[in-house]
């Protein structure tokens, strides 16, 4: 994630913190009057499947496990490259980004959001304000409307920087430095670093293309990586949630299945943020950046859980406050990624709406997609 998109989140933390702290104290000080606050606060409530040792082994065995998934889902579309058919401007490319970015819609309105809603309509909690206002749709509507702000800012600041650069006439190269494309094989050996004849026909074509058509591959390239940007941020905080409840949790009956669905949603999940990576044509840095920060969140809060077991009680007013706002924020983020800039963009495009079995087919596979994680839900 880059410095900018994190002071950009800045505003959104402060407005979340702020608004619940009057919240988080009156819940301290109701919660105890509750007539289920003592079986909130009792461990045991689980009955048999409340197991420390067995939980212990397998939350241990989902840290390696839900890594090397995750990072085999992000890594498989940058070596696409590799595969003819699974480059960018083919029709398999479109339909297994389009199954993936089904996973990401399910994930957010099957996991993510019933979490929120779970969480902060819990009897554990009092029913002023908690159960008399719909704060979860309440919250993801703002994440939604915070999303598009963040979207529309970033395009903007990085239209303005990169137009204001300085470009040399005809044959300038306009890819990022960033971009593996500038001077790569995917463009091509113009750009003004021809020789002979070859350097000629350059040239030309250099000046008949560059004032339209490079200029609008720039703005598609600077759109695709703030797409990768916001989306990486929706991910990571889902994932840093799930696997800190996870990590905190002893109930074993809940952690068993959620281990193989958090593989199966990571390895998925993981393949439509690695086709948008692949897409914004990032440098090597940046790619292993984005791979490594999708890939260690949920294994980080695991291991963050299991650090904090004995402070932190997933039943406690605080921790269902805070997760379930962080959900309601993290699924109002992920549906505006996954309809907006995933699936709308992709359906409206030129490649979906020059072929007909190309959108029915990609339809089919977002189906698949949503379906499968969907199904998951009922374990997880």
């Amino acid at each position: 994630m880059s410095p900018r998109t994190h002071l950009a989140l800045l505003p959104l933390a402060t407005f979340l913190l702020l608004a619940t702290t009057p919240f988080l104290a009156y819940a301290q000080q109701a919660a105890p009057t509750d007539p289920a606050a003592d079986q909130c606060s009792d461990p045991t409530v689980d009955g048999a499947c409340h197991n420390v040792p067995k939980a212990l082994r397998l939350k241990l065995i989902a840290i390696p496990t839900i890594l090397v998934a995750s990072m085999i889902g992000v890594c498989l579309p940058l070596f696409s490259r590799s595969v003819p058919a699974l480059r960018p401007d083919r029709n398999l490319f479109v339909i297994v980004k389009a199954f993936a970015s089904g996973v990401i819609l399910a994930t957010g309105y099957m996991h993510v959001l019933p979490d929120s809603f779970n969480n902060l309509s819990s009897p554990c909690l009092p029913q002023k304000p908690w159960r008399d206002f719909p704060f979860t749709a309440f919250v993801a509507m703002l994440a939604a409307v915070f999303t598009l702000m963040l979207d529309s800012l970033l395009l903007t600041f990085y239209n303005r920087k990169k137009s204001g650069r300085p470009e040399a006439e005809g044959g300038a190269a306009v890819a990022d430095h960033e971009s593996p494309a500038h001077g790569g094989h995917w463009h091509g050996h113009g750009h003004g670093h021809g020789h002979g004849h070859g350097e000629i026909i350059t040239a030309e074509s250099a000046v008949v293309a560059k004032p339209e058509d490079d200029e609008a591959s720039m703005v598609q390239l600077r759109r695709n990586r703030v797409v990768v940007q916001v989306l990486e941020l929706g991910i990571v905080v889902h994932s840093v949630v799930i696997g800190l409840g996870m990590g905190a949790s002893m109930n074993v009956c809940t952690i068993r299945p959620l281990v193989a669905a958090m593989c199966f949603h990571q390895l998925f999940e993981g393949m439509g943020l690695g086709g948008c990576i692949l897409q914004a044509e990032y440098g090597a840095k940046m790619k292993s950046a984005l791979v490594f920060f999708f890939s260690t969140t949920t294994p980080f809060g695991i291991a963050l859980g299991l650090a904090m077991t004995k402070v932190y009680k997933e039943n406690s007013p605080t921790a269902l406050i805070v997760v379930g706002l962080l959900n309601a924020a993290s699924a109002g983020l992920l549906h505006y990624m996954a309809l907006v800039e995933l699936l709308a963009a992709d359906f409206m495009g030129p490649k979906l709406q020059g072929s007909v079995r190309l959108q029915l087919i990609s339809f089919l596979a977002v189906l698949l997609g949503a379906g499968g994680m969907s199904v998951m839900a009922k374990w997880a």
